[in-house]
Formats: structure tokens, sequence, C-alpha cells
């Protein structure tokens, strides 16, 4: 299997699965990019996953129905792009022999979901999770609430620590200085973000990244560490308690990145 992410628009990735034949892309804004590759490549387009209603991952949709020769699995609670096959968290769906269980991981969006595949030949666990968690970030809160993203980005933590996290956007560099902004004495943080500085600046991808590398330097789920409470409580004294809950944690965290600069 070959996973590629495919640049598009200023900053999302398409990702394209592979086995040398078939091929499944996930959330495909821009059709254009992905028939490019698929021609390049030599590919049948095998199937879809669509993890939340947003046009950056939506919009190429009806353009590739032409060429697909298999399903297009959609959140079940979201406006589509009809026709699709609608699924919700525990279901599962299978595409180029894999097995991928769907999450429920609402807080971006109302509907959201992400794709989980454990068992993957001669690779490690894929996730594909649309804009809930980025490399040492996570999705602005559109539609959902503190408490819904708190708990879905913890059912991405707890997935194995060697998880491929296939996010749909590029932020990491940016996600990384709000990190060590709120975090600063964090060692694991200041070597990714040496890494990911050195990838960047050879115009290659930071991502997929890693379930395990994102509990030891993601912000977002940290929020029972005392670094990151102490950072909260220095934000928002006059709001939040001596002992805040994780969830008034992440409240706080999200808000003030929200202005960051």
């Amino acid at each position: 299997m070959t996973l590629t992410p495919l640049p598009a628009f200023d900053d999302n990735y398409l990702w394209l699965l592979d086995n040398g034949r078939e091929g499944l892309v996930v959330d495909p804004g821009d059709a254009l990019t992905v028939a490019a590759v698929l021609d390049a490549r030599g590919l049948t387009l095998a199937g879809i996953l669509l993890t939340h209603h947003h046009a950056d991952h939506v919009g190429g949709v009806d353009a590739l129905r032409p060429r697909l020769q298999g399903p297009i699995y959609a959140p079940a609670r979201e406006r589509m792009p009809e026709p699709v096959s609608p699924v919700r968290g525990g279901d599962t769906v299978e595409l180029l022999g894999l097995r991928f269980v769907v999450m429920d991981v609402p807080g971006h969006t109302a509907g959201h979901i992400a794709y989980f595949a454990a068992d993957v030949p001669n690779g490690d666990p894929l996730l594909f999770c649309g804009d809930t968690l980025f490399s040492a970030g996570c999705g602005r809160l559109f539609e959902g609430t503190p408490a819904q993203m708190h708990a879905s980005l913890q059912s991405l933590a707890a997935l194995p620590p060697e998880t491929r996290v296939c996010c749909a956007h590029e932020y990491t560099l940016s996600n990384l200085h709000f990190a060590r902004e709120v975090d600063p004495a964090n060692p694991a943080l200041a070597a990714y973000t040496a890494w990911c500085e050195t990838e960047r600046a050879a115009g290659r991808p930071t991502l997929p990244g890693r379930v395990g590398i994102e509990r030891q330097i993601n912000p977002f789920l940290r929020c029972t560490e005392p670094a990151l409470r102490d950072a909260a409580r220095r934000r928002a004294p006059l709001k939040l308690p001596t002992a805040p809950s994780p969830v008034d944690v992440f409240a706080t965290l999200r808000e003030w990145k929200n202005g960051f600069r």
C-alpha cells in the first residue's frame, strides 16, 4: 500500500491510498488534483471516504463520479453531495481489502467522523481524521462544544501509538508555535519542532503524524498535565478554578489558539 498526501488549495492534503492498481481518496476537495495523480499512476478510483461537509473536503466529489468504481462513504449526520453511503460511529467499511472502523468525532462540525484501519499490510495502522486532530493542534469548534471536541480527541489519542495520523491540513509549524508558547519546557516538543522545520525547509510534508508523538507534544491532548493546566490558569485566572477540569483547560487553550499569532 502506498500512502500519498496530495497538496491542494493553500494548505490542504487530500489523501490517496493505493495498491498499484486501485486507489481510494479521502476528502477530495479538488478533483483536478486527484484526477492528475490517478492518471499519472494508472489507478482506478475504487472509493472515496468523506469526514465532514466543508467544501474543501467534498468539493471535488461530483467531478470524480464518472471515474468512480466503488462506494462513497460519508457521515450520516451531515449534508453531503448525494448519493453517498451514510456511516456513523461503530460502523465498518471495506476498501482495497482494508477494514476501516468509523469513529464519531464531533467538535469541528456536528457530525464529523474519522476512519481507522488497524491492520494494514506491511504498514502501521492508519487514521484519516479530517479536521479533528492536527499535528500539535486540533480543528476550530465551528459547530461542536469543547466537551465534544475534548472527548473526540481523547478517543483518537487512545489509538495505538504507531498509528499514522492523516489529517487534512499542513498547519504543523503554526501549531507548534502555539504549543511552545503554552508548554515551553517540553523537550519532546522542542525536538519535534526541529524535525518539522527541517522537513518543511526541504519542501516535504510533516504528515502523516503519529499518535504516540501527538500524546507527547500536542497541548490539546494533554489537558490533564500540570504544565498545560497552569498555562490555562495563567491565561484565564478569573475564569478557571484552582483545579480546572480537563474540558475547562481545553476550552481555554482552544480560545487562546483562536486569536494567537
